[in-house]
């Protein structure tokens, strides 16, 4: 009997290895924890109309670099309309580490140059910070009573990340995280596995399995897989299997992959409840 696509990608994501409980969670910002789409791709879009003054129209990725048509897209449109594909925009799925990574490659120096000019215009555009599900803080709160530790990984400039952590929900989420490490704390942003080498030597810890980073995009679970950590994927997206095996190099695929905040709650507290007893912590 023949299989169609989209099965077989999802029996082969099916396929991961066993889990370790973990210790320690970290998660993403923007795209996992919290939405903040409408002022970043307003950003996105300025820092577009400023890629010839930036030096930075000439240091795009030629044609054919990358094998996914939704990629080839993104940079023709770029290159001609110096604007995101509406399309892109309208799904509300793709952030913009993923946009520069897609538009410059292995470009770090002209990556660089378009989050310090995306830094700059973001504010301009800051609104609202809403959680990406209901149940986010929930879940943070549920994580630590139940004695893990927590902590926040983002490529936001500490500036701007404290200032949205005040406003998210109404009422702020400060105190519900152990370690913060931002995008100007470390010599480079995700992917490269700065950040949450950073987190554990706050910590006082040591890579291994133990530690899971959730995060929504490729750049997340490259990150947690060059740092020698557990990598979850939350796919609050709603991608279908066969956009995942496409979008993840093998070396980058995640470990496991949630659809929402319960499942990752279901995932997590069983395995670490099978080890020993919860010590509570405050939220």
């Amino acid at each position: 009997m023949p299989v169609n696509a989209g099965t077989a990608a999802a029996a082969t994501l099916s396929r991961m290895p066993r889990l370790t409980p973990p210790k320690l969670v970290l998660f993403d910002w923007h795209g996992t924890l919290v939405d903040t789409f409408e002022a970043m791709y307003l950003a996105v879009d300025d820092v577009l109309q400023l890629l010839d003054h930036l030096g930075l129209a000439q240091r795009l990725v030629g044609p054919g670099h990358w094998p996914a048509p939704e990629h080839e897209l993104l940079v023709h449109e770029v290159r001609t309309q110096r604007r995101l594909p509406p399309a892109l925009k309208d799904l509300r799925r793709v952030s913009r580490t993923e946009i520069f990574e897609v538009l410059f490659g292995n470009d770090e120096e002209a990556k660089g140059i378009a989050h310090d000019a995306f830094d700059r215009r973001y504010m301009a555009h800051f609104g609202k910070v809403q959680p990406f599900e209901p149940g986010a803080r929930a879940l943070l709160t549920t994580l630590r009573a139940a004695g893990l530790t927590t902590g926040l990984l983002t490529n936001r400039r500490r500036a701007l990340f404290m200032h949205e952590l005040a406003k998210v929900d109404g009422c702020g989420w400060v105190g519900l995280f152990d370690v913060v490490v931002c995008g100007d704390d470390v010599p480079q942003r995700k992917p490269a596995p700065d950040m949450v080498l950073r987190a554990l030597a706050e910590l006082g810890g040591h890579a291994g399995p133990d530690t899971w980073f959730v995060g929504d995009s490729p750049t997340d679970t490259a990150a947690a897989k060059r740092a020698g950590i557990t990598a979850a994927f939350y796919n609050g997206a709603r991608w279908e299997p066969v956009h995942l095996l496409r979008i993840f190099r093998d070396e980058w695929r995640p470990d496991m992959v949630a659809a929402d905040f319960a499942a990752l709650q279901a995932l997590a507290l069983p395995l670490r409840r099978a080890i020993s007893p919860a010590r509570p912590r405050s939220a």
